[in-house]
């Protein structure tokens, strides 16, 4: 990459403003530089410890502003981590890089620093559960780059409040994950775990909870949604990635698991319409283009189906982010995310989210952490299912899995 395409900091409080210059990096170009939009205020904030301070909480529950800062770091990191381990190198993408790899540890040390104003990892409401668990995946994502370059002593701290969590009961749903996220992350990092915790959410899921395609999502009812993408799949490729490195017994389910994924990767692919809109189902639609987690995740790992090219799934998770995020309409003034799918809108959100929760939207930039000179990044754009098929090209019908 050429080392013109990226520009200076103007001010150290303002995101880097990416230079495009050539069609090959278009799209990365163009995925960094909304990235920093996004993920800047909440970083620098944090860093500085100024976050309780300036972050702005929309929230429908009383206890909203106990957890969003937590929601807003822990959201921001866990879809940031992959590409701050691609590590610092002289190329202008990673001197960016090293910016925000900085700005992430300053900010994990107040986030722990119980002594700090921005002390944001709280055990009550039990909703924090979940920011923990997405925390805790976002070191498992960025091991060498972040965790191993924290000091010791903010290490032991992150151990303590991860352990805090186990006075949380979760809910006998997708919550089970978030404890068995938690727990893979001490194994990773200590070499110890509660292994039932660990294991019991996997056996869930393997046993119960797995019905053809798709997930039971939420342990009640089988409504549409996306909630598959957002959380279950993603925790169950990365837990069951850390369980199989310890030779556990239950890490032999990794094989299936991420066949499962590859199949729910072709479906959300064919989910996006021509013009970058998506259908309007279930829960969590203020985290926009977090509902993706999944498809950005199979592109990581590359495990997308054959019959699925990477480049497409770039042009149209592409067509998704300038869809949303072209305009300012999804922003506050002060650059902060509003509350809404495109736009204020209070109304779609359920009354747990806040803020802080919309931050999950940066689950879509996992792909960042393949190499700019991967093929994801260096092919040419490509038509996606849906707009083939509605262009009158040929496309392969939709196929379920079989084993």
């Amino acid at each position: 990459m050429s080392n013109s395409f990226f520009k200076r900091f103007k001010k150290e409080e303002e995101p880097l403003e990416i230079e495009e210059e050539s069609p090959v990096w278009k799209d990365r170009i163009y995925w960094i530089s909304t990235l920093q939009r996004i993920a800047f205020p909440v970083l620098n904030n944090l860093s500085k410890g100024a976050l309780r301070k300036n972050m702005p909480v929309e929230s429908k529950s009383s206890e909203g502003q106990k957890f969003a800062y937590l929601e807003a770091f822990a959201r921001v990191f866990n879809g940031i981590a992959p590409w701050l381990e691609l590590g610092v190198d002289s190329s202008d993408e990673g001197r960016v890089r090293e910016k925000y790899k900085f700005l992430t540890i300053s900010a994990i040390t107040n986030a722990v620093n119980p002594n700090n104003n921005d002390y944001i990892f709280v055990v009550e409401p039990k909703q924090s559960l979940v920011d923990v668990a997405l925390f805790a995946q976002g070191l498992l994502r960025a091991k060498n780059e972040i965790w191993l370059n924290l000091p010791m002593d903010v290490q032991a701290r992150i151990i303590r409040e991860l352990k805090n969590t186990r006075i949380i009961a979760p809910y006998e749903n997708h919550w089970l994950l978030y404890t068995a996220m938690i727990e893979a992350t001490l194994l990773e990092f200590t070499g110890e775990c509660d292994k039932e915790r660990l294991a019991y959410g996997v056996r869930k899921f393997r046993d119960e909870l797995y019905i053809g395609d798709a997930i039971y999502s939420d342990g009640e009812d089988f409504d549409v949604g996306y909630y598959n993408s957002l959380f279950i799949h993603p925790m169950l490729n990365d837990i069951l990635a850390v369980m199989r490195k310890y030779s556990l017994q239950d890490g032999e389910f990794l094989d299936v698991q991420l066949m499962r994924s590859s199949r729910l990767a072709s479906q959300l692919e064919r989910l996006i319409s021509p013009e970058g809109t998506y259908p309007l189902l279930g829960k969590s639609l203020t985290y926009r283009c977090g509902v993706f987690h999944l498809l950005s995740q199979a592109a990581l790992l590359k495990i997308l189906p054959r019959n699925i090219s990477t480049a497409q799934v770039r042009s149209a998770l592409t067509k998704v982010l300038k869809r949303l995020f072209d305009e300012n309409q999804n922003f506050t003034s002060d650059g902060w995310l509003l509350m809404g799918l495109n736009g204020s809108q209070e109304g779609i959100a359920e009354k747990n989210v806040t803020t802080g929760s919309l931050y999950l939207c940066c689950a879509v930039f996992l792909p960042l952490g393949l190499d700019a000179t991967d093929a994801f990044w260096n092919t040419p754009p490509a038509e996606w299912t849906s707009k083939k098929a509605w262009n009158g090209h040929q496309i392969q019908p939709d196929q379920s899995i079989t084993f």
